[in-house]
């Protein structure tokens, strides 16, 4: 597959992505439309995941930042999908090896990070030291959630289903990111990017996932109770 087939299948894809992921947020929790978003949002995602980590590690001069967010959505979607596929909780052989990836990941984002503050002009292979650290720090909660399940063993379902949100979320939140202050963002005019106004889909999406985070655990909280 050539390099410019690879970036419409990423670019379409991740098209389709954010549509389903909005169709997913606005409909209620549980019910049918909610469903066929999260599928269409999840593979859709997926594919556009892995064709942005393949397109990085061809062109790693001008895309190795798109590689790495890519396996770190890798991740946060197949997680995600496990949370929501396993009702026993338990931390089974394959959360281990997610675990795993995100560890050698989030290694890797602090070393580039930390290359490339010690450069001249604070860049490494083309991207400042904020874009490899802020995708670290983005990965971070994940990982102290692992290391928490490693030593509990098993999620109860409220936590299950948190974990299954909020990690989804996480997912659309790059894929929002990617294409209005990202990559994507060469497609606005240079005006609408200057003014800073791209970056309130950012600002939205997170309120959206604090919001139906908090609604989920305090629903589930009160039918423990």
């Amino acid at each position: 597959m050539s390099i410019d087939l690879l970036s419409l299948v990423h670019i379409l894809t991740g098209t389709l992505a954010l549509a389903g992921g909005v169709l997913a947020f606005a409909a209620p929790k549980g019910r049918p439309w909610h469903r066929r978003g999260g599928r269409v949002f999840f593979w859709a995602m997926l594919v556009s995941a892995v064709s942005g980590s393949i397109l990085g590690l061809l062109e790693p001069a001008r895309l190795l930042i798109t590689a790495l967010a890519g396996v770190l959505t890798l991740y946060l979607l197949v997680s995600s999908w496990r949370a929501a596929r396993n009702p026993s909780g338990a931390f089974e052989k394959t959360d281990g090896l997610l675990f795993a990836l995100l560890l050698l990941l989030l290694l890797g984002l602090g070393g580039l990070g930390s290359l490339a503050l010690q450069q001249p002009d604070g860049r490494l292979m083309g991207f400042v030291a904020e874009d490899y650290l802020m995708l670290a720090i983005m990965g971070s909660p994940a990982a102290i959630s692992d290391i928490t399940l490693v030593f509990r063993k098993r999620m109860s379902d409220r936590h299950r289903i948190a974990r299954h949100l909020w990690r989804m979320g996480l997912a659309f939140f790059i894929a929002v990111g990617s294409a209005f202050t990202g990559p994507g963002a060469s497609i606005f005019p240079e005006a609408l990017r200057a003014s800073g106004m791209l970056a309130l889909p950012e600002a939205v999406t997170a309120v959206l996932i604090l919001f139906w985070l908090v609604r989920t655990v305090f629903n589930r909280l009160r039918l423990e109770k």
